[in-house]
């Protein structure tokens, strides 16, 4: 059933994964001559691995709470209060409570820091590992739902609107998508830049919940939804009629903020580029070398936040590896 269960969130979760890849895919075309190269030359495994971060989720501890922030957590104002780094949020803060509401945008700048000091290196499969995961984390954090302790309604009774939101929209509209968003530009703060993505998202967040419910006072429920197999499983949907209508009232929200993540993922990945000093990338694709691929023990899958509410127990817990810390 687990098996089961995990194979269907593969197809339908976290930006919808098809989302994540798309947001990878498209940034290396902002990216400039000097890195264009080496990018579009590994533009499937870039593309590929942009879901490992949430297939991790349910095997390392410690990386389910760099998906998200809860805004409401750190009460009025929080989003004008909170310490822009970490080492300044560890002095206002303890350290379980932050980990406990998400440390999605700290989360990312550590991740800069680390492909930076990939790129002076020259280390070609750490260049390439981190580049996915920094566009899975930076596309999360334009995600109204992740920055919220409502993330998927269930305290406004909207169960299941986390997916709908960042899941079958695009799966449904990708197609009518304008994704060229220009040229990757060096960003003078990347914290501050990361930290304006998720204000940006939040204020978002009133319009995702209040469209949805007055359309769900219009339609009947055999309107709401509908069924379309998915992976061999008949799987109840939100309907494109009402798709569609919440798109309309959203005004392309998600398009934009799809955009907006596009633009940012291949903003840091030139600035973590021109901090290193611009090293020549071309020079890495004479190294022969097999790429790394990332294994996950899913069989006893961790208890973490699910988009869909789902929880897991855990037999295991002690014999898991802690993530990295970020500061």
């Amino acid at each position: 059933m687990i098996v089961l269960l995990l194979g269907c969130m593969e197809d339908c979760l976290a930006w919808g994964f098809f989302a994540h890849r798309k947001i990878n895919r498209q940034a290396v075309f902002s990216l400039p001559p000097e890195m264009f190269g080496f990018f579009k030359y590994h533009i499937d495994f870039i593309t590929d691995n942009a879901i490992n971060p949430d297939r991790r989720r349910y095997a390392v501890l410690g990386e389910a709470e760099k998906h998200y922030i809860d805004v409401e957590a750190y009460g009025d104002s929080a989003l004008y209060k909170l310490p822009r780094y970490w080492h300044q949020a560890l002095e206002v803060y303890e350290e379980s409570y932050l980990r406990a509401h998400g440390i999605g945008p700290w989360n990312v700048y550590h991740v800069k820091l680390q492909l930076t000091n990939a790129f002076l290196k020259k280390d070609k499969k750490a260049i390439l590992r981190l580049s996915a995961d920094l566009g899975h984390y930076i596309a999360d954090m334009h995600v109204p739902l992740h920055t919220t302790q409502n993330y998927n309604g269930q305290l406004t009774n909207q169960h299941g609107i986390h997916a709908f939101w960042e899941s079958r929209i695009p799966e449904l509209l990708v197609d009518d998508y304008d994704f060229f968003v220009g040229q990757a530009m060096y960003i003078e703060r990347p914290q501050l830049a990361i930290w304006a993505a998720v204000e940006g998202a939040h204020a978002g967040l009133d319009s995702v919940l209040r469209f949805e419910q007055e359309l769900t006072a219009r339609f009947d429920t055999d309107k709401k939804f509908t069924y379309e197999e998915r992976g061999g499983i008949n799987t109840r949907v939100h309907s494109r009629p009402f798709t569609l209508a919440y798109h309309e009232l959203l005004d392309g929200q998600v398009e934009r903020q799809m955009r907006a993540a596009i633009k940012l993922v291949a903003d840091f990945w030139y600035t973590a580029w021109i901090d290193a000093g611009q090293p020549v990338l071309e020079d890495l694709l004479d190294i022969k070398e097999q790429l790394p691929e990332e294994k996950f023990d899913t069989k006893d899958p961790l208890p973490v936040r699910e988009h869909e509410g789902v929880m897991f127990s855990r037999n295991a817990l002690n014999s898991r590896k802690i993530d990295e810390d970020i500061g």
